[in-house]
This record gives C-alpha cells, sequence and structure tokens, in this order.
C-alpha cells in the first residue's frame, strides 16, 4: 500500500516538474525572439543617424538633389564685373563755384533728377545779367533793323545808316544765342530767366539712377569744371569681364554659357551668356572677354572679382557639391534624408549614410557615377557634421546613430 502511495506522488511530482519546465521554454522563446528583432533593428540602422532641430541648425546643414552639371569641358578663368560706360557717371560742376550744400554718402540709392549738391557763384548772375540786357537790346534792334530797311527801301533813309544797324542787329543775334547756350549749360533755362528772378547759386541734378560710388567734395570747398564731385554707377546692367590666355582663344565662340561664382559666396552659382570676344592680346599673352549675366542683380557691385568657367560644350553628368561627399575609412559616402518624424514634440530626422563612387571633381561640384538614381533630399552641407555625430554615438557603444 505504501510503495503505490510512493508511486503516485512521484508521478505528480513529475507531471508538474514537465509543466514548469513547458512554461519556462515559453516563456524564453520570446524573449529569444525579442533579442532577434533587436539584433535586426540594429543591423538594419547601423548606417544611420537621426538629428535634432537643434543640432540641423548648429551642424550647418542644407538640403539639395542631385542635379545635371556640365564638368567635364570647361576653361576656368579670372575675372571681375564692370558696367558700360554708359552706366558710369563723374558728376562735374559745368562751371567753378563754392559748394552750398550736398547731402550725398557713399552707397546711396539716387534717382534721375534728384538733386545733388548745389553750387554758388557770382559769375552766375554775370551771365544772367547780360542775356538779360542782350535780350532787350536785340529787341531794339529789331525794331531799328526793320525801319530802316522799310526807309532804305524807300531811299528815303541813308544806306549806310541800314548797313550799320544790320550788322548790329546780326552781332547782337549771335551774342543772345551765344548767351542762350551758356545758361543751357549751367542748367538754367533761358526761357524761364526774368529780370526779377536772377540767382547766383546753380542746382546740380543727377542724369541716371544708380548708386553713389565715390563723393569727392564737402560744404564750403571750391570746384572747377575739371574737378569729379561724385561718382554715380548703374548697376542694372552689370557684366562680366574675363580673362582669357591666349592658347584657349579658339575654343571660344559667341553664345556659349559661363558659370561664375563670388570669392566670397562659396556654392552661389551664377550664369552668363559670352558675348563679345576681344580682338587684342595684352603683353600677358591673354584676352578680354565680355559676357552679359542672365540674370541683373542689382545688389552686386563693379569691381567684384569672380571665378568663372565657360563651358566649351554640353556634356552634363549628375553631381553634388564637393562639400556633400565624405571619406569614411577610405570609402566616399553621401547623407540621404530617409524621412523627418516627431518625437517629444520635435521634428527629428533621418539620414542614411549610402556610399557612392565618384567622378571628376571641379569648380565645387562632384560627379556621381553611382547610384546616380537618387531622388531624395541630400546634405549638401554640413556632412562632416552627421558625419561626426555618427561616429560619436559609435564609440558610446550604441552601434547606430540614435
Amino acid at each position: 500500500m505504501n510503495s503505490k502511495l510512493y508511486i503516485v506522488i512521484i508521478s505528480i511530482f513529475l507531471i508538474t516538474s514537465c509543466n514548469q519546465t513547458g512554461k519556462e521554454a515559453e516563456k524564453e522563446e520570446p524573449a529569444a525572439a525579442e533579442h532577434a528583432e533587436e539584433a535586426g533593428a540594429h543591423e538594419e540602422n547601423e548606417n544611420t543617424v537621426e538629428f535634432t532641430p537643434e543640432q540641423f541648425v548648429i551642424g550647418k546643414v542644407e538640403l539639395g538633389k542631385i542635379a545635371p552639371k556640365n564638368l567635364s569641358n570647361v576653361i576656368a578663368v579670372n575675372g571681375l564685373l564692370d558696367v558700360p560706360p554708359q552706366n558710369l557717371l563723374s558728376v562735374s560742376a559745368p562751371m567753378g563755384g563754392f559748394v552750398q550744400s550736398t547731402d550725398l554718402l557713399q552707397g546711396m540709392r539716387i534717382k534721375k533728377g534728384q538733386l545733388v549738391a548745389v553750387i554758388e557763384n557770382p559769375e552766375f548772375v554775370t551771365i544772367q545779367q547780360d542775356y538779360l540786357e542782350s535780350i532787350s537790346q536785340l529787341e531794339y534792334l529789331t525794331l531799328e533793323y526793320q525801319r530802316q530797311k522799310e526807309l532804305a527801301a524807300e531811299q528815303v533813309g541813308s544806306l549806310k545808316n541800314f548797313q550799320q544797324v544790320t550788322a548790329q542787329y546780326k552781332a547782337m543775334q549771335s551774342r543772345v544765342n551765344g548767351l542762350k547756350q551758356q545758361l543751357a549749360h549751367i542748367g538754367i533755362p533761358a526761357s524761364r530767366l526774368q529780370p526779377g528772378k536772377i540767382t547766383r547759386t546753380l542746382p546740380i541734378y543727377s542724369p541716371i539712377n544708380g548708386y553713389v560710388t565715390e563723393v569727392n567734395t564737402n560744404r564750403g570747398s571750391y570746384v572747377t569744371p575739371t574737378d569729379v564731385m561724385f561718382e554715380i554707377v548703374d548697376t542694372e546692367h552689370l557684366h562680366v569681364e574675363l580673362t582669357v590666355f591666349e592658347k584657349d582663344l579658339t575654343k571660344l565662340k559667341v553664345g556659349q554659357k559661363i558659370r561664375f561664382y563670388l570669392p566670397n559666396e562659396s556654392g552661389a552659382e551664377r550664369t552668363a551668356t559670352l558675348h563679345l570676344i576681344g580682338r587684342e592680346i595684352s603683353p600677358e599673352r591673354t584676352v578680354r572677354v565680355h559676357a552679359h549675366l542672365d540674370k541683373e542683380e542689382t545688389q552686386l557691385i563693379p569691381g567684384m572679382y569672380v571665378k568663372a568657367f565657360i563651358e566649351l560644350d554640353i556634356n552634363t553628368v549628375p553631381a553634388l557639391p564637393q562639400e556633400a561627399v565624405v571619406q569614411s575609412e577610405g570609402k566616399d559616402y553621401i547623407f540621404v534624408l530617409k524621412g523627418t518624424r516627431q518625437e517629444a514634440g520635435q521634428q527629428m530626422r533621418d539620414f542614411e549614410m549610402v556610399e557612392v563612387r565618384k567622378g571628376v571633381t571641379e569648380s565645387g561640384y562632384t560627379e556621381i557615377v553611382e547610384p546616380a538614381a537618387i531622388k531624395d533630399f541630400i546634405a549638401v552641407k554640413g556632412a562632416y557634421s552627421i558625419l561626426a555625430k555618427m561616429k560619436n554615438t559609435e564609440e558610446e557603444g550604441e552601434g547606430h546613430g540614435h
């Protein structure tokens, strides 16, 4: 009886142990699956990194896309921005005088017809007075000429008197016309001049729209007609003057496209079209080339130096700005924006590091041989900031950029 009871107890213990073992196995299986998922997620995200809005700004990250660029057949040249002669004006006083007033400063924008200075000189009074007196004398001589002409026709008056009056009349006509031209030269309309409106001052107006580039006078200074008081430039028709070496001259033709950059604006590309090719070779064996901007930009200033590339033919390749491609462990990479998401009230950006094969690099751009069909946004600036963030998180042992 006791032996039967012992067998029953042992059987119950074994059954209970088997059930506990099965439950523990069931618990371990989901845990293993969860670890497997984490390992898979770790493997999937090891080339990604997330950026907060603050990190995006601090890293100076800018986005762009792969775009076609002509990188294979260009001539690299230097030059400067300039304006045609009719857009550059030197303002001088038509007659000498003292500067009574002027408000111009370098950089001021002025309009055509705007007052730029007032000159004072007693000689202005003399010219106006001489003109008004000559007009009065001409009126008298005109009447006297008509009277003597009638008398001479009727053979009543002396022919000598008629000849004297005729000479005086024509001489006064010449004097009046001469004084009228002098008044026009200094900017005083003869038709508006009256005995009671004689002025000793002369206003000087701007004949063009533009910006003041030079101010060479001040109140109280004496200026002569040869003194340049102000220089005004109209920047609405800037052009690019380039210097091309003699050996490249035969490669040029009117209509070729030109890409140019300002030294202080990395990556800011502007375009122009070749318009004229110089016909004189300088002692340095160079030729001047004239190009018109495709888009007028009034904020540009004549005299700015430019670096330009003349495109000899159309042979475009997919390219990115040179700083978009980074090197890591002997390979070249770009960072592709895979998407944005909201996390803790912030817009997070996820970047994926993608290996690329480069082609030619020139004029600040690098050809992307493969993969060239990426349509997503790419970090064209601040790529090394993203790489540094990824390397730092890997060193912390996280294994990925989160």
